[in-house]
C-alpha cells in the first residue's frame, strides 16, 4: 500500500503502510501539502507502519510545524509499532508519539 490518504469523519487520514523510505517521500510529501492546504485536522496513521527512514520522519517534521504556523491541527492516530516508536524517540521526535490518540 504505501502511503494513502482518506478523508475519515471530516478529517484527512494519511495512512502510512510498510516500509516508508525515500521511494514514497514524493508521494508522502504531496499528501502531506494537500492535508495543510485544505486546513481540517490532519492525521497521520503509523498503525501499519514497519520502518520509517530519515526523509519521512523529515517530512511528518516539517508538515508538524507548519501545521502549527497555520493553525492546522495534526496529529498521529493509532497504535505504532514498537521500532516505529523507538526510531521516532532515537531521533527527537517523541511529541509525535505523546500527541497520539486511537483512531
Amino acid at each position: 500500500m504505501g502511503v494513502v490518504q482518506q478523508e475519515i469523519d471530516g478529517k484527512s487520514v494519511i495512512l502510512l503502510d510498510g516500509a516508508i523510505d525515500i521511494v514514497l517521500a514524493t508521494e508522502l510529501k504531496r499528501l502531506l501539502l494537500e492535508g495543510l492546504a485544505a486546513g481540517a485536522e490532519l492525521c497521520v496513521s503509523l498503525e501499519t507502519a514497519t520502518y520509517l527512514d530519515v526523509t519521512a520522519v523529515q517530512l511528518l517534521w516539517a508538515a508538524e510545524k507548519e501545521a502549527g504556523l497555520s493553525g492546522v491541527p495534526f496529529r498521529v492516530i493509532g497504535p505504532v509499532a514498537e521500532t516505529v516508536a523507538a526510531g521516532l524517540m532515537d531521533a527527537g521526535f517523541s511529541p509525535f508519539l505523546e500527541s497520539r490518540e486511537a483512531a
